[in-house]
Parts: structure tokens; C-alpha cells; sequence
């Protein structure tokens, strides 16, 4: 049995996990909001969202990493791979996801993006030259019927959602995974902050050049002001910081099964609070995709 301190612990990594998945989940039905009521573009968003959370943690990196903050840009190797972080995986993810979200939806574009476990799965066996095991396979065949049901609504023939909104959210899943494994040996020498850190501020730069962060966009008041300042601290930073904090004190497969809360929440807020139309088919969908993040978080 577990002692009283080893309980505690459990329970505020499962609050922490639970909070930085919820405030992911709401983050992208509040950028829905921006989208398609209050005229901001998911470029504008995008980039200041990468810039500014990206010095936030870059200044928080500096008190935690006794190597500082420049040297990892010293080794030729290091540097490639954070700039292939910062521009396909950062910026990708950010990008594709908010995109997603503007052609279609919040809960659709979240579940598309929890794809990425069953590409990540998918990847692995062919690296290794082995076949997906049974589990894997199961999470696979459900991982298909949950996209089916979701951008279909049942009908063969016809999409439920725009081409638009299944070719960015298909995106999303594919740079999700790439953001996944490409940084594992960054992350392993420098941490999370110092390299997500600068892996933002490598997207954002990037992509100021396509969208300048002056140029505001969207119609300005305390309402909308509020929403951004929500998108960039509380569904970035505070969210980011949440999950990495549970993972002192729970197992990486029990992390990434609690995440589920995150699609579950974008769907939920997409229907009450904006009034998605979501029907049996889709929510059918949309379990079979839970499921599927479930059974892979439980294989090794």
C-alpha cells in the first residue's frame, strides 16, 4: 500500500496533469472564439503566442539551467536539430492545430491531432522491422473507425467537415508526432523549458516573417483581450508547466492516459459554450479515439 506522503503525491500529479490538459482543451475553443467571431487570423495568434510564452520560458530557463541559455546553439549537431524543432515541430503543431480549429473546429481539430500516438506507434514498428503487437493493432483499427464516424458523420460519401478542416487536423497529427520524437535527445541534455523555450522563439521569428506580430489583428476590446492573454498564458504556459510538474510524480503512460481530458473538454466547451453541432456519430468517433490513446498509453 502506499504511505500518506506517496498518496499526496499521486493526487496532485493528477490534479496538475488534469489542470494542464483542461486549460489545453479550453485554450483551443477560446481561439475557436477569435476565429470566427472577433476576426483574428490563426497567423497573427499563432506567431505572438510562440514569441511570448517563448521569452516567458526562456526566462524561467535561466534560473534552472546551470549551462545558461546560449549554449546550446554551440554544437553544429544541437543546432540543426533545434531549429528542425522550432520551425516543423513548434511552429507546425501551433500552426496546423489553429488552422484546424478555423476550418472547422475546436473539438474536432483536437481529437484529429490525438492521431499523432497511433503515426508515433505506426513509425516505431517500421523503425524496429516488427509488427504492431495486438494491442497496437486494436488501437490502430479504432483510431481509423474514430476518424471515419468523426469527419463523416456515418456517410460514406460525404464529408461532415471541410477538406480544409481534415487536411490541417491531419497535419496537426503528423507535426504532433514529429514534435514527439525528433527532440528527444535535446530534451534529455538541456530539459524541457530551455528547449521548448527556444523552439518557440525559433517558430515565432520564423513565422514573423510571413506574419509580422505588429500588424494586430481582430477586433480589439477587454473581452477579446482577455482571450488572448488566456490562449498565451494560461493555455500555453500555465499548461506546459502543469504537465511537466506531474511528470515528477507520475509515470509517463499515466500522464498521457490523463491527457485524454484535453480532447474531451475541447469537445465539450465546443458544444455548450459555442454551440457545435456534435451527434452520436461524432461522439462515437470521438470515444473510439479516447480509446485509442488509452490503449497505447498502457503499452511500452
Amino acid at each position: 500500500m502506499l504511505g500518506a506522503s506517496q498518496t499526496l503525491a499521486r493526487v496532485k500529479g493528477f490534479a496538475l496533469v488534469l489542470t494542464g490538459a483542461v486549460l489545453w482543451g479550453v485554450s483551443g475553443t477560446v481561439a475557436q472564439h477569435l476565429f470566427q467571431n472577433d476576426g483574428f487570423t490563426p497567423e497573427w495568434l499563432v506567431v505572438i503566442r510562440l514569441l511570448v510564452s517563448g521569452i516567458l520560458l526562456l526566462s524561467a530557463a535561466r534560473f534552472q539551467n546551470k549551462h545558461g541559455l546560449w549554449a546550446i546553439w554551440k554544437s553544429r549537431h544541437d543546432r540543426i536539430s533545434l531549429l528542425l524543432f522550432g520551425i516543423i515541430g513548434m511552429l507546425g503543431v501551433q500552426y496546423t492545430y489553429f488552422a484546424a480549429i478555423q476550418a472547422g473546429n475546436a473539438a474536432t481539430a483536437t481529437l484529429l491531432q490525438y492521431l499523432a500516438p497511433v503515426l508515433i506507434t505506426c513509425y516505431l514498428a517500421v523503425r524496429s522491422r516488427r509488427l504492431p503487437s495486438g494491442k497496437e493493432s486494436v488501437a490502430v483499427i479504432l483510431a481509423l473507425s474514430g476518424t471515419f464516424f468523426l469527419v463523416t458523420d456515418g456517410r460514406v460519401k460525404d464529408l461532415s467537415i471541410s477538406e480544409w478542416a481534415l487536411f490541417w487536423g491531419i497535419g496537426s497529427a503528423f507535426t504532433l508526432a514529429f514534435y514527439t520524437l525528433q527532440p528527444s535527445k535535446l530534451l534529455a541534455q538541456w530539459g524541457a523549458t530551455l528547449v521548448v523555450g527556444w523552439g518557440m522563439i525559433v517558430g515565432g521569428v520564423g513565422f514573423s516573417f510571413i506574419s509580422p506580430p505588429w500588424e494586430i489583428q481582430g477586433e480589439w476590446n477587454l473581452k477579446t483581450a482577455l482571450f488572448v492573454v488566456f490562449v498565451i498564458l494560461f493555455g500555453t504556459l500555465i499548461a506546459f508547466y502543469c504537465y511537466l510538474e506531474s511528470l515528477k510524480y507520475l509515470r509517463p503512460s499515466e500522464t498521457s492516459l490523463l491527457s485524454c481530458a484535453e480532447p474531451l473538454t475541447a469537445a465539450i466547451m465546443s458544444v455548450v459554450w459555442l454551440h457545435v453541432s456534435f451527434g452520436t456519430i461524432e461522439w462515437m468517433g470521438a470515444l473510439c479515439i479516447i480509446a485509442t490513446i488509452i490503449l497505447l498509453s498502457k503499452s511500452e
